[in-house]
């Protein structure tokens, strides 16, 4: 009588056995972060059943494998979850990790300081396969370290903030310019700015092109304010503005982040005004807070999912020595909403 073999036990029949993905029983068997102690002793309970063990040779030619991918974000975990941004932008870095069963190691830090020895605690450790690197200001001590520690690394920044590392980045000269020249083909001459965080290299180059664009358009005014990019901050911030009376105030404002123009949208109407009669308010982002509101809100509009998205797909091309070239993604476009009007609802000057 024929015997007829066993059917070899595979990495897929555990995962099967675990539900779980197979990128979640290599993370098991690798000993690396992205799972919780609960599912690792479930998929390791599957192996002991079906009497599997990961082959010693498969895994040492597979150690070059994409298994983990960090991100660091200097920002406060309140405000980090209220902001549209970087919400979107991590769910576009994950729908990228997810069809390669890859795992996003996410910590928020304090400083930049911290930041490096934690990158460099991760890389030596062995946790992460690559990092992505967000929020760069000038002189970035980032840079040097991830050059001398040959991690691979993918810089959310323009290439004047990110030196040598590869980059992916958004125009924010141009779009800054495309806002207040829009506002200025309106009629409005007095045009204010709520900005982010003065330390970052994109509030800085979003600072000069405002300035270079208010120059240019000879404007009657303008006004620009450094702020943490928080709600209250954006709150702070416009109400400050529209104390001042005409012709001291501002008939426009133009705001870094969807968040703060909601709130400033709210500032108006606490102080009486009317959004776009008395000042137009346009934000940055175009998340769907700004179709929630009334009136909706005017956005420079751009797909923050599709940038994650794209930076994740360069960081693989890093770390599997692709060397993908450092690119823009598209640059915020114009989307004119209920918000924005000519000065006094007139017609155009």
């Amino acid at each position: 009588m024929t015997t007829v073999p066993t059917p070899r036990v595979t990495i897929k029949d555990v995962a099967a056995r675990a539900g779980v993905s197979k990128g979640a029983v290599s993370l098991a068997f690798n000993r690396k972060p992205g799972l919780s102690d609960a599912t690792r002793d479930r998929i390791f309970a599957a192996a002991r059943e079906l009497g599997w063990a990961p082959n010693l040779t498969a895994r040492s030619l597979s150690s070059q494998r994409v298994d983990v991918v960090g991100l660091a974000i200097c920002r406060p975990a309140k405000q980090l979850g209220l902001e549209p941004f970087y919400m979107e932008f991590i769910s576009g870095v994950e729908g990228v990790l997810t069809e390669r069963a890859c795992s996003l190691l996410l910590r928020l830090v304090r400083n930049l300081e911290e930041e490096v020895g934690l990158q460099e605690a991760w890389w030596k450790g062995k946790q992460i396969s690559g990092s992505i690197l967000v929020d760069f200001r000038a002189d970035d001590p980032r840079v040097a370290a991830v050059e001398r520690l040959g991690m691979p690394a993918v810089a959310v920044g323009h290439p004047s903030l990110t030196g040598s590392l590869t980059s992916v980045w958004t125009d924010d000269a141009t779009a800054v310019t495309e806002a207040v020249r829009y506002l200025a083909a309106l009629g409005h001459r007095r045009i204010a700015r709520v900005g982010g965080a003065a330390p970052l290299g994109h509030t800085t180059i979003r600072t000069a092109a405002f300035d270079e664009a208010a120059r240019t358009l000879d404007l009657a005014g303008s006004w620009q304010v450094a702020t943490d990019f928080s709600g209250d901050a954006g709150a702070r911030a416009t109400r400050s503005l529209l104390s001042a009376a005409p012709p001291d105030r501002p008939t426009a404002i133009v705001y870094d982040n969807d968040i703060m123009a909601v709130a400033g949208l709210s500032v108006a109407s606490e102080m009486g005004l009317s959004v776009p009669g008395d000042v137009s308010l346009l934000a940055w982002d175009d998340s769907q807070l700004c179709r929630l509101t009334h009136p909706t809100l005017s956005a420079m509009s751009h797909d923050v999912h599709g940038f994650g998205a794209d930076v994740a797909r360069t960081l693989f091309g890093v770390i599997t020595g692709e060397e993908p070239a450092s690119h823009p993604v598209p640059t915020p476009v114009l989307t004119p909403r209920g918000s924005t009007a000519p000065p006094g609802g007139g017609s155009r000057m």
